[in-house]
């Protein structure tokens, strides 16, 4: 392909069910029109991910030998490989509500004077969704949007995209932040411009993660990373538990 403006990159471990979902939204025709480039960084699946993003996406990273690592290592290993000149981080069970008005207004935000990121508002999949989860994403997707107004870089993981430029000099994600990594990379992104949060744009994720553990538990979960990220710059836990 030609010289790709926009490089999606999608950290993926084990993920046969939601992979396929996610990478059809990637038609041939939104690929040319936004000179699209996927990348798929496998962190090490038995499960057949690995086979299926070789017949279906750009380029795949894979993680040979396997060893263990972080969701931030696995987009920074995809980043290293990419050749867009935007970075687009996108979560394995990420669909995007509108994929042409999707990559239509992170175009035009990220080329504003003093942007440096862009992300959105997050929901679970439509057919999924529950009272509970409107009002959790719901007051989540405010408490973000207020956030970066103030000039507190917040982004939940789902979407993250940043210049090639930008990631260069925040150095990327930081390998050893096995939850958290959003807010730690976000912070360090905040200092360098404006993030733009788009309310009017919306990515959709599974909610696996709310349905296994509550929202009471996932909520503590980030709340105890997020005072270890700002206080200590790491993560209270070890790993990430994948929910499958």
């Amino acid at each position: 392909m030609t010289h790709p403006r926009i490089s999606v990159i999608v950290p993926a471990l084990n993920e046969s069910k939601l992979l396929p979902r996610m990478l059809a939204q990637f038609t041939p025709a939104l690929v040319d029109a936004f000179g699209l480039e996927i990348v798929v960084s496998d962190g090490g699946s038995l499960d057949g991910s690995l086979e299926y993003a070789r017949e279906h996406a750009h380029l795949v990273v894979a993680n040979v030998p396997y060893v263990k690592q972080t969701i931030s290592a696995g987009r920074n290993a995809g980043a290293a490989r990419a050749n867009g000149d935007v970075f687009v981080f996108l979560n394995a069970d990420t669909l995007l509500q509108d994929p042409e008005r999707f990559f239509r207004r992170i175009a035009e935000e990220i080329e504003r004077p003093g942007t440096v990121a862009v992300t959105c508002a997050v929901r679970v999949y439509p057919e999924e969704e529950r009272f509970s989860d409107k009002a959790f994403h719901g007051f989540y997707n405010w408490f973000f949007y207020m956030m970066n107004c103030v000039g507190m870089g917040m982004g939940r993981g789902e979407c993250h995209v940043m210049t090639r430029k930008v990631f260069r000099n925040v150095e990327g994600y930081a390998n050893r932040i096995a939850a958290g990594e959003d807010y730690d990379m976000f912070r360090r992104l905040e200092r360098l411009g404006f993030i733009h949060f788009l309310r009017d744009v919306v990515v959709f994720e599974s909610p696996r993660r709310y349905r296994r553990f509550g929202y009471a538990r996932v909520t503590a979960s980030w709340f105890l990373n997020f005072l270890s990220v700002f206080f200590l710059r790491r993560s209270i836990l070890s790993e990430w538990k994948p929910v499958r």
